[in-house]
């Protein structure tokens, strides 16, 4: 506590210097304003106490954790500025608050290139830092129709992704070394309850535009050259593509779906079809060695070919059951709009991450490879088949896992799912890691036997799991 009151009051001896320079007559008044105001104050509090413990653990491990730890302190920075300007200037339009905000949206892009190409050095920890950095973007909420969650909620959801990431690494360190998981548990006091506390004291509905401010000023448009006419705009980047929310009765039908309608459409079957001469009958050939020519060779070879993997599947079908198919790199799959009625059934994915924002009735991973899955609540069950290294995060409650058929799994489970009831069969290499008694208590981790004893005695076998020790 003491320290926290001497760190208080040298900031404030700081911005009384300030003032008092040149006499302190020349200082303007939004430099007295920006010393004085309360929720500036904080804000630096903030950053002196929680991205400070930051940058102290990313000090002593060096490397690309103090490069993108030195971002994250460059991206509270400016933050800090937009907060000041957004006392002096009035509330921009829709097109222009991406402009006023573009000084913290390159400070993230900087950050998002870091995690860019392979590195497997220092992974989580790169992508623990950069995805914790979209919480900053709580400044951006203008409304309930501006398409964001309420700031407050706006920044635990977002840690909710980074914290995928960040348990890896207090898993990954915590035997290993302990400057790994200092940064990692102060990076998550940095957001909760750090700048979750600092928004819910000052800006629980959203950053206060001044009313007779200056107004921000928009980007130019720059007006085409009358000699070369301005080429057309790209079409807006989508997460999914529109053929996912085609409806699937207006798309063409094709394969045998196709011949069936062709068959019952009432027109004659065989209108289209070539005749076959008797020159084509293969025992009118002269050739009938078998042996099959260059040009039928090259016929074969050019026809085009199909990849067993469909595409690319996120869409919600019958109102009922989110389909998640064949997605390969995705890190940033999200399904948020969800109830307890639903499914979510996830087949065919690769070195992707989902998240899952609110209460479904049940989860099926089928068929994945290095798949990362976070959830909330499941009302019924979660069930892992046929997968191979994949990451399951409990958020909330879950009445039953089952894992089927898999090697290597992995599952978090949080304090509300903790009496979870866990089912394997045909599997291996599972952990089951659950939080410490208390906040700043190591995830235990514990692995699931994989080997059992079978005994006959009394008329009937008494089976026991297998356990190793070392002599």
């Amino acid at each position: 506590m003491d320290e926290k009151l001497i760190q208080r009051l040298e900031s404030a001896v700081i911005r009384l210097e300030a003032l008092s320079v040149d006499g302190g007559a020349s200082v303007g008044d939004g430099v007295a304003a920006e010393a004085l105001d309360p929720s500036i104050i904080a804000f630096d509090d903030l950053r002196s106490q929680f991205v400070g413990r930051v940058l102290g653990a990313a000090e002593k491990i060096g490397g690309q954790v103090l490069d993108v730890t030195k971002i994250v302190e460059e991206a509270f920075e400016a933050q800090r500025e937009l907060l000041i300007k957004i006392k002096e200037t009035q509330k921009p339009s829709m097109s222009g608050l991406p402009e006023f905000l573009k000084p913290l949206n390159d400070v993230i892009l900087k950050a998002t290139k870091m995690t860019e190409g392979w590195r497997l050095d220092f992974f989580n920890h790169l992508k623990a830092a950069v995805d914790s950095l979209i919480a900053l973007a709580w400044i951006a909420y203008t409304g309930k129709d501006c398409g964001m969650s309420m700031p407050i909620a706006h920044v635990e959801e977002s840690w909710q992704m980074a914290e995928f990431y960040n348990n890896k690494v207090l898993v990954e360190f915590r035997n290993k070394d302990p400057n790994h998981v200092e940064w990692a548990k102060a990076l998550k006091e940095l957001y909760l309850p750090g700048l979750c506390d600092y928004v819910k004291s000052h800006y629980p509905l959203g950053p206060v535009w001044s009313a007779t401010g200056k107004v921000a000023v928009s980007a130019p448009s720059k007006a085409p050259l009358p000699s070369r006419p301005m080429p057309p705009p790209p079409p807006p980047a989508s997460l999914f593509s529109s053929e996912c929310f085609q409806a699937s009765s207006s798309r063409p039908k094709k394969g045998m779906a196709a011949v069936f309608d062709e068959i019952n459409s009432g027109k004659p079957v065989t209108t289209g079809l070539r005749k076959v001469t008797n020159d084509m009958k293969t025992k009118n050939r002269a050739n009938r060695t078998g042996v099959i020519s260059a040009g039928e060779k090259e016929g074969r070879v050019s026809s085009p070919s199909f990849s067993k993997a469909g595409p690319p599947k996120l869409e919600l079908q019958m109102g009922r059951k989110w389909m998640v198919e064949n997605q390969i790199g995705r890190k940033n799959l999200v399904i948020d709009d969800c109830d307890a009625k639903q499914s979510v059934y996830i087949f065919g994915c690769k070195d992707s991450v989902l998240q899952i924002q609110g209460k479904v009735n049940n989860i099926t991973v089928d068929k994945c490879t290095r798949m990362g899955v976070v959830f909330t609540d499941v009302v019924a069950a979660c069930e892992v088949v046929n997968c191979n290294g994949v990451e399951m995060q409990c958020q909330g409650s879950a009445p039953t896992i089952s894992v089927d058929n898999t090697t290597g799994c992995q599952l978090y489970l949080s304090k509300d799912s903790s009496e979870t009831s866990i089912t394997t069969a045909k599997s291996s290499e599972i952990n089951v890691l659950v939080p410490g008694a208390g906040p700043d208590s190591d995830w235990g981790e514990h692995a699931l036997p994989q080997q059992f004893s079978h005994v006959y005695k009394n008329g009937q076998f008494v089976t026991t799991s297998v356990s190793h020790s070392g002599g």
